[in-house]
């Protein structure tokens, strides 16, 4: 289990927040945007979902089973 610390809530304009050192960051492999969510008495952050994650293997799977075709006919504009 990884070392626990105490910390002080500080104001951030009209919001508060709190310092997380960077070696934790590192550690989880967080950098950039995350996801904040309330679990019970908890305040979980995790990264936040690169969007469009697994598409490429999405695709890939898609082609492999001929599910890859056009629902709608194709019509010419001018």
């Amino acid at each position: 289990m990884s070392k626990s610390i105490q910390t002080q809530i500080v104001k951030i304009d009209n919001s508060q927040g709190i310092h997380i050192a960077k070696s934790w960051l590192e550690q989880i492999g967080i950098s950039g945007a995350v996801e904040i969510e309330v679990q019970g008495d908890r305040i979980v952050i995790s990264a936040a979902l690169k969007p469009r994650a697994g598409w490429d293997e999405a695709f890939a799977k898609m082609a492999e089973q001929h599910d890859d075709v056009l629902l709608d006919d194709v019509t010419a504009t001018e």
